[in-house]
C-alpha cells in the first residue's frame, strides 16, 4: 500500500530527459531536442556538443561539462550516473545533452539503466547520429541497391580488438562504419584484411562532419593508417568501409585523395 509519503516524493520527484544533440550542426537538431534545450532546470553536456547549440540554452540555467577525451574523462562514468540521479532526486528537470544519439556509443544505456534503479522516470529525445552525419557531408549513400543492403556501426577503441572477428562486417554488399576510429585506424586495418576484407577496399574518413572545416577523405583500406598520418586526421571523425564509398556524389570534396587510391590499386 502506498503511504502519503510515498506520493509527496513521487510528486517532488524530477526527471531526466537523455537527449541527442546531432553531430554538429544546430539545424540538425531535432524540433523535440530544441524544445527539451529550452526547458530543462539544468544541464549536464558532452565535449561533443557544438557552442552553438550550447548557445540555445537559456543564459540562466546551470550547465555541468562531463567532457570526455581518449584516455581521460573529466567526470568517470559512474559519477555522470551518480550526478544525474543526484540533481534529478532534488526535483529537477535534468537535460543530459549529449553528442550524436544517446542509444549510439553515448552511453545512453548505462545512464538510463542507472537512473531507472534510482527510481528516476527518464525520456529519450533520439538525434542524428554521426555515421548519417557524415554520409551527408560526403553525399555517400550507406545502402545502396547495387553496391550495399546492410550496415554495421562498430567501436574503433573497443577493447579487445584484436580478439574480435570482424570477418562479417565488412565487405561485398556491406557497410561498415567506425566510431572512434582515428586512433586505431592503422590497427582496424590490419585486423580488417586479416579476418578477409580485400586491402583494395575502397574507405572514406569524414572528419568533423556537418562542421565548420569539415573535410572527407577516400582511400583504400591498406592505405587507412597512412592516410589518417598523411592527412593528420583529428576527431571527431567516422570511417566509411566499402563499396559504397564509390558512389559518392561529392566528387569535388573526395577527388583530393582519388589519385592516391588508383595507384594503391
Amino acid at each position: 500500500m502506498e503511504s502519503s509519503h510515498d506520493n509527496l516524493a513521487s510528486e517532488n520527484a524530477g526527471k531526466v530527459l537523455l537527449v541527442g544533440a546531432g553531430p554538429g550542426d544546430p539545424d540538425l537538431l531535432t524540433l523535440r531536442a530544441a524544445r527539451a534545450i529550452a526547458t530543462g532546470d539544468i544541464v549536464v553536456h558532452d565535449g561533443l556538443v557544438d557552442q552553438r547549440i550550447l548557445d540555445l540554452i537559456p543564459a540562466a540555467t546551470p550547465r555541468i561539462s562531463v567532457a570526455k577525451k581518449r584516455s581521460r574523462h573529466t567526470v568517470p562514468q559512474p559519477g555522470i550516473n551518480a550526478l544525474l540521479v543526484e540533481k534529478a532526486s532534488e526535483g529537477l528537470t535534468v537535460l543530459r545533452l549529449k553528442g550524436g544519439d544517446p542509444f549510439i556509443f553515448g552511453r545512453g544505456g548505462e545512464e538510463a539503466e542507472s537512473l531507472r534503479k534510482a527510481g528516476i522516470a527518464v525520456e529519450i529525445v533520439p538525434g542524428i547520429s554521426a555515421a548519417l552525419g557524415a554520409a551527408a557531408e560526403a553525399v555517400l549513400p550507406l545502402t545502396h541497391r547495387e553496391a550495399s543492403s546492410a550496415v554495421t556501426f562498430v567501436a574503433g577503441q573497443c577493447k579487445g580488438l584484436s580478439d574480435q572477428n570482424w570477418s562479417g562486417l565488412a565487405g561485398t554488399g556491406r557497410t561498415l562504419v567506425i566510431y572512434m576510429g582515428v586512433a586505431t585506424a592503422a590497427d582496424i586495418a590490419d585486423k580488417l584484411i586479416s579476418d578477409g576484407v580485400s586491402p583494395s577496399m575502397p574507405v572514406a574518413i569524414v572528419e568533423r562532419a556537418t562542421l565548420p572545416g569539415a573535410r572527407a577523405m577516400r582511400s583504400l583500406l591498406a592505405d587507412l593508417g597512412g592516410l589518417v598520418e598523411r592527412e593528420r586526421v583529428a576527431s571527431p571523425a567516422v570511417i566509411i568501409v566499402g563499396e559504397v564509398v564509390d558512389r559518392s556524389l561529392a566528387e569535388d570534396r573526395l577527388v583530393a585523395l582519388a589519385e592516391n587510391a588508383e595507384k594503391l590499386a
